[in-house]
C-alpha cells in the first residue's frame, strides 16, 4: 500500500468512526430521554407520550439524513441535535427535589433531634403496628439514646428482586434498650410504588427512617415476606458512635434541602458507604459490590467486619432471620424488645 493510501484509508476510518459514534450517541441520547419523559410525564400521560413519538421520529429522521448526508450538512445534524438535546438536558436538571409533596403516611415525617454531648432526643421514630394484610397503625415517637452505650451495630440486608439486590438498613443496639435502625429509603408519595428504572430518573426524593427493630425489619420479614438476614459487625466503639453522628448529620442534610434518589449512586448502600467512609477513608476499599448490593455482606467478610470463624455460606444460614421471625409472629409476646431478641438467637459474636 501506498503512503496515499494508507493517508486516504485513516481518515476514511477515522470519518467512519466519527459517523458512527455520532449515530450511536443519537440512538443511547434518545433512548434516556424518552425514559426520562415516560418516568417524569411533565405534561400528563398523553402529551408525554406524544412528545417522546415525535422525539423518536426526529431523532431517526436526523438520522437518515446524516447517514445519507441529503437535507442538511452533516455539522448541521450535529449542531441541530445537540441543540435539541441540550434544550432537554436543561429540563431535566431543572426538576427540583421538594419537601411538600403529599407524601405516603410511611415516610410523612421527618427525622429531626436535639444533642446535648452523649445524649440525643431524636424525634418522630418511626414505630408503627403492622397487621397481616400490610396495613398499619400510624405511630411517632420521640426516643432518647445516650452514644456512650451503643454496643454493637448490625448491618441488615433485605433481599426483594434475586440475590444481587437488597435493601441495606443498619441497626445500633445498646446496653440500656432496645435497639434503634436507621434506613435510607425513597420517599414515597400517597398511591406511589418504588420502580428501579424511575430510581434512575429523579422520580423519588430521598428520605432517612429511624425505626424499631419490630416495625422496619418485621414488616420486610413478615409482611412482604422479604428475605432478611441480619450481620453483627465488627467495628471499634468510637466508630460505631461517629457512624450514628454521620446519620444525625445526614437527617440535617435531607431536613436542610431535599435531594434526589438514584437507584446506582445514591441509593441505601452507597450512602452507607460514604457516610462510613467519612469516618475512615482508608479503611473501606471501593467495590462493585456497593453497587450490586446483595452482595454487600461478602463485601463486610473480605473486610474481616464478619466473625472469620465463619464461611459466608455458614453466615447466610445463621444471618438468616425469618425461622425465627415466623416463629415470633406465633408467640403470645409481640414486643419489640422479644422480637430483637428472638431475631439475634444464635448469632455469633463479632469477637
Amino acid at each position: 500500500m501506498h503512503d496515499i493510501g494508507s493517508r486516504e484509508f485513516f481518515i476514511a476510518l477515522g470519518i467512519g468512526l466519527l459517523h458512527s459514534t455520532f449515530t450511536l450517541f443519537v440512538i443511547l441520547s434518545s433512548a434516556w430521554l424518552c425514559l426520562a419523559l415516560w418516568i417524569q410525564q411533565p405534561l400528563g400521560s398523553v402529551f408525554s407520550r406524544l412528545i417522546i413519538l415525535l422525539w423518536v421520529l426526529f431523532a431517526l429522521s436526523l438520522i437518515g439524513f446524516y447517514i445519507s448526508g441529503h437535507i442538511f450538512s452533516r455539522r448541521t445534524d450535529i449542531i441541530l441535535y445537540c441543540c435539541a438535546f441540550a434544550c432537554s438536558l436543561l429540563w431535566y436538571f431543572s426538576l427540583d427535589a421538594r419537601q411538600d409533596r403529599e407524601w405516603d403516611p410511611e415516610v410523612a415525617e421527618q427525622l429531626n433531634y436535639e444533642k446535648h454531648g452523649d445524649i440525643v432526643t431524636l424525634h418522630h421514630v418511626r414505630n408503627f403496628n403492622w397487621h397481616a394484610d400490610g396495613s398499619y397503625d400510624v405511630r411517632w415517637e420521640n426516643r432518647t439514646v445516650d452514644l456512650s452505650k451503643i454496643t454493637g451495630i448490625n448491618v441488615i440486608a433485605s433481599y426483594w428482586m434475586g440475590p444481587q439486590i437488597a435493601h441495606t438498613l443498619v441497626s445500633f443496639d445498646f446496653s440500656d434498650q432496645k435497639p434503634l435502625v436507621f434506613s435510607i429509603e425513597i420517599r414515597k408519595e400517597k398511591g406511589e410504588s418504588f420502580s428501579a428504572i424511575g430510581g434512575f430518573f429523579r422520580k423519588y426524593e430521598l428520605s432517612l427512617i429511624a425505626s424499631d427493630e419490630k416495625d422496619i425489619v418485621y414488616t420486610r420479614s413478615n409482611i412482604r415476606n422479604e428475605q432478611v438476614y441480619l450481620f453483627p459487625i465488627k467495628m471499634p466503639a468510637d466508630e460505631r458512635k461517629a457512624l450514628f453522628i454521620e446519620y444525625l448529620n445526614k437527617a440535617d442534610e435531607l431536613r436542610a434541602e431535599a435531594k434526589w434518589y438514584n437507584t446506582l449512586t445514591s441509593n441505601c448502600t452507597t450512602l452507607i458507604f460514604d457516610m462510613a467512609q467519612a469516618i475512615n477513608p482508608h479503611r473501606l476499599p471501593k467495590d462493585y459490590r456497593l453497587l450490586a448490593s446483595g452482595y454487600l455482606p461478602n463485601y463486610l467478610h473480605d473486610l474481616k467486619a464478619l466473625n472469620q470463624n465463619y464461611s459466608m455460606k455458614e453466615w447466610y444460614q445463621l444471618a438468616h432471620i425469618n425461622p425465627r421471625s415466623e416463629q415470633y409472629a406465633k408467640q403470645p409476646n409481640q414486643s419489640s424488645e422479644f422480637f430483637s431478641a428472638v431475631i439475634r438467637t444464635g448469632l455469633p459474636k463479632t469477637e
